[in-house]
């Protein structure tokens, strides 16, 4: 297995995840995906792109290597559903507009996905867990911002078009409720942008899993829509004339996360 995950610790209380922006694939997967799959179209394109001022923050960053295609990191590991209604698993079967993502018998074997497992799934939620033990430790408490695409219309896993900042708290279990308020506010100022708290993405397996204020964990997801800041079409053009006024939304959703740790936590 080549390198499967791309960390870099910072110097501030927060870590953003990036589980689906990974564009590598087993001989298994690439084998047996169907033409239209072939570009990776449900890929969380160009994340860690977007999101290289994060480095100036001094936040950590987890980025997976690997396809969604090949495991969701964003799935338990017993790959109970997460939503109801039309969703994917962790060995997606289907592609987000409802086709299924491998020719028929040619999907990866049960012991090529156990190995999928063990091999990105798990060394990817241990760094996370580490990171944010790690972070717990030194100042008390820990930030985790897992960060995400979509294209903005499929019609196969939500009605109209999704609404460009998609904030997921698990309904609020997931941070303080405080914190995913000013979140939302922040949202509310840049009018030239539409957003929703806990729509149609509330938070997958990372966003619940990990969030737990009680602890001291505060968890938030942000489905990002893709024509905020790219072609949503293969070839999936990066568009830096979109980015940049989006990275200045993401950029304040960031500070406000840091500043609301510092002031609630102040010593």
């Amino acid at each position: 297995m080549e390198k499967v995950l791309n960390f870099k610790q910072g110097r501030v209380p927060l870590l953003i995840s990036m589980p689906h922006g990974g564009l590598r694939l087993t001989p298994a997967v690439q084998a047996g995906l169907i033409p239209e799959a072939q570009s990776l179209p449900d890929t969380d394109w160009h994340i860690p792109k977007l999101y290289e001022f994060a480095a100036e923050l001094g936040a950590s960053t987890l980025a997976a290597e690997y396809s969604r295609f090949v495991i969701d990191l964003n799935r338990p590991d017993d790959d109970k559903p997460m939503y109801v209604g039309a969703t994917t698993g962790l060995y997606p079967s289907i592609l987000f507009d409802g086709i299924p993502l491998f020719r028929q018998g040619l999907e990866p074997s049960t012991a090529e996905r156990a190995t999928y497992l063990q091999q990105i799934w798990v060394p990817y939620h241990q760094a996370l867990r580490q990171e944010l033990a790690r972070l717990k430790a030194e100042f008390g408490y820990a930030l985790l911002f897992d960060a995400h695409s979509i294209r903005s219309v499929i019609p196969h896993l939500f009605d109209g078009k999704l609404p460009d900042f998609n904030l997921g708290t698990f309904n609020g279990a997931s941070c303080d409720p405080a914190l995913a308020h000013q979140l939302e506010a922040i949202c509310a100022r840049h009018g030239e942008f539409t957003h929703v708290l806990n729509g149609r993405f509330k938070g997958g397996h990372i966003t619940r899993h990990y969030g737990n204020p009680a602890e001291d964990i505060h968890a938030v997801q942000l489905e990002l829509c893709q024509s905020t800041y790219m072609e949503e079409f293969e070839p999936f053009n990066y568009r830096a004339d979109l980015a940049e006024p989006t990275q200045v939304v993401l950029r304040e959703l960031l500070e406000g996360l840091l500043a609301w740790g510092q002031q609630t936590y102040k010593k």
